[in-house]
C-alpha cells in the first residue's frame, strides 16, 4: 500500500509539473504580446541628413508630429548634415539596430552613394533595414531669372555655347539634384559645372542672388520662389508634366525621350531591426502618410505620396542603386 500511494504520489508530482510547464510556456505568448504592443516606449529620432528647411528636413517633421501624437511618445528630428546626406547615413547605420533611430534617407544617400563614394563607410542595401518608401518627386531644371534662356531648348543652347562656365548647384555631392545634372549634361552633350552645398537653403539664397545660373531642385523648395518670380522654371525630369506646373515641359518632350529622374525620399532603421518593430514602424509611418494634412500640404506641392511595406522598399533600393550606379560610371562623376 505504501508503494501505491508513493507512485499515486510521484504521478500526482508529474501532473502538477506538467501542468506548471504547459501554463509558464502559454504565458509566454502574452508577454511576447505585450512587448510587441509596447513598441514604442521611448523617444524616437528621426535622423536628416541635410540642414533644416530643405523638403527631407520638412518631410521628416510632419510625419514625426503625426507619429508622436499616434505613439504618444516624443518623436525629434536631428540635422546631421554633410557629403551628400552621408555623414546622417553613416550615423544611423551605426546606431542600436532597435527601431529608435531612424534616416529620411534619400535618392543620394541611400542608392547613388554607393557608386560615388569609393570608400563608402556603410553599404546602402546592406546596413539598412528599409522600413517605406514615403514620397517622389520630379526636379526642376531652374533658373536665375537674369539667365538669357527662356526655354530648356536656350538654356542647352547657351550651355553648349559657353562650355565649363555655365553653373548648377545642388544640395550636395551625390544627391539626386547632383546626379541629375549630370545626367542632364550626358543626354544634352553639354559641359557645366557643378557647385555643390550643405543643404538646398544654401543653393536657393545663390541661385537667387545669381552667383549660380541653374539647378535641378526639388519642387517643394522651389515653388515659392518660382511663384515670387524669383526662380524660372524650364523643364521637369519625370516623362509626365507635373500638376504644379503644367505649363512647364518635360525634358523627354523636350528632345530626349528617354530621361527620367526622381527624387525620392523614405525612411530607414538600421539592419537587424526586429520584424515586428519593423511592421510597426511601417504600418504607422503608411498611416500617418493617408492623413489628409500630410496628403493636403505635399500632395499640392507635386510629390507623389507613397507608403510601401518593407519588401516592396528594399527591391526598390537595389533597383536604384544599379540604376544610379550606372549613371555614376557613364558620367564619371566624383564625389569631390
Amino acid at each position: 500500500m505504501k508503494t501505491i500511494s508513493s507512485r499515486r504520489l510521484a504521478l500526482r508530482g508529474l501532473v502538477a509539473a506538467g501542468t506548471t510547464l504547459v501554463l509558464t510556456a502559454g504565458s509566454f505568448a502574452p508577454a511576447a504580446a505585450q512587448a510587441q504592443a509596447a513598441f514604442p516606449t521611448k523617444t524616437i529620432r528621426i535622423v536628416v541628413p541635410f540642414p533644416p528647411g530643405g523638403s527631407t528636413d520638412l518631410l521628416a517633421r510632419r510625419i514625426g508630429e503625426k507619429l508622436a501624437a499616434s505613439w504618444g511618445q516624443p518623436v525629434i528630428v536631428e540635422n546631421r548634415a554633410g557629403a551628400g546626406g552621408t555623414v546622417g547615413a553613416d550615423y544611423v547605420a551605426k546606431q542600436p539596430a532597435d527601431g529608435y533611430t531612424l534616416l529620411m534617407g534619400v535618392t543620394g544617400s541611400n542608392a547613388i552613394a554607393q557608386a560615388l563614394y569609393p570608400k563608402l563607410p556603410y553599404d546602402v542595401v546592406k546596413d539598412f533595414a528599409p522600413v517605406s518608401r514615403v514620397v517622389s518627386a520630379p526636379l526642376v531644371v531652374s533658373v536665375n531669372p537674369n539667365v538669357k534662356a527662356a526655354n530648356i531648348r536656350e538654356f542647352i543652347a547657351l550651355a553648349k555655347a559657353r562650355p565649363g562656365s555655365v553653373s548648377y548647384g545642388s544640395a550636395g555631392n551625390g544627391t539626386s539634384m547632383h546626379l541629375t545634372g549630370e545626367m542632364f549634361k550626358l543626354a544634352t552633350k553639354t559641359s557645366m559645372v557643378h557647385i555643390p552645398y550643405r543643404g538646398s537653403a544654401g543653393m536657393l539664397t545663390d541661385l537667387m542672388g545669381g552667383q549660380i545660373e541653374a539647378t535641378f531642385g526639388d519642387l517643394l523648395v522651389l515653388m515659392p520662389q518660382i511663384e515670387a518670380g524669383k526662380v524660372r522654371p524650364l523643364a521637369v525630369t519625370s516623362k509626365q508634366r507635373n500638376p504644379m506646373l503644367p505649363n512647364v515641359p518635360t525634358l523627354a518632350e523636350s528632345g530626349y525621350p528617354d530621361f527620367e529622374a526622381l527624387s525620392w525620399q523614405g525612411l530607414f532603421a538600421p539592419a537587424g531591426t526586429p520584424a515586428d518593430v519593423m511592421t510597426r514602424l511601417s504600418t504607422e509611418i503608411n498611416k500617418a502618410l493617408k492623413s489628409p494634412e500630410i496628403q493636403d500640404y505635399f500632395g499640392s506641392r507635386g510629390f507623389i505620396i507613397e507608403g510601401t511595406t518593407p519588401a516592396v522598399f528594399k527591391a526598390f533600393i537595389e533597383a536604384e542603386t544599379a540604376k544610379w550606379g550606372t549613371i555614376v560610371k557613364a558620367s564619371g562623376a566624383k564625389a569631390d
